[in-house]
C-alpha cells in the first residue's frame, strides 16, 4: 500500500510565500510524473504544474514565475514553493503522483492523491 501525506498549507497575506510538501511512503519502486492541483470553492480542480521523473517542470500561465515545483527522489517527496501569493491562489492544493508500486508479480503504475492542504491568501 502507498500513502501520500501533504503539509505546509495555511493563511498568508497577499505577497507572502508558502511551501507545500507531499511525501509518499509504502511499496514504492519509483515515482514517475507528479502534479500539483488546486480546487477553489465552487470551481473545478485544475492542474497548477507538473514535474517529470527527469525534473522537467511545466506550469499554468497564472503561476508561471511565482510557483516552483521540485522533487527529492531519495525522500519520495515533491514540493511546491509559492511566492508572491495572490487572493486568487486561495484553494485546496493536492499532489498527484504516478507511482510504480511493487507487487508480488512485478510492478504496477498507479496514480495516487494526497489528502489536500488548504491555502488561504487574505489580508
Amino acid at each position: 500500500q502507498v500513502q501520500l501525506v501533504e503539509s505546509g498549507g495555511g493563511l498568508v497575506q497577499p505577497g507572502g510565500s508558502l511551501r507545500l510538501s507531499c511525501a509518499a511512503s509504502g511499496s514504492i519502486d519509483s515515482i514517475e510524473n507528479i502534479g500539483w492541483y488546486r480546487q477553489a470553492p465552487g470551481k473545478q480542480r485544475e492542474l497548477v504544474g507538473s514535474i517529470t521523473a527527469g525534473g522537467v517542470t511545466n506550469y499554468i500561465e497564472s503561476v508561471e514565475g511565482r510557483f516552483t515545483i521540485s522533487r527529492d527522489n531519495a525522500k519520495n517527496a515533491v514540493y511546491l514553493q509559492m511566492n508572491n501569493l495572490k487572493p486568487e491562489d486561495t484553494a485546496d492544493y493536492f499532489c498527484n503522483m504516478w507511482i510504480r508500486v511493487r507487487r508480488p508479480g512485478g510492478r504496477e503504475l498507479v496514480g495516487y492523491w494526497g489528502q489536500g492542504t488548504q491555502v488561504t491568501v487574505s489580508s
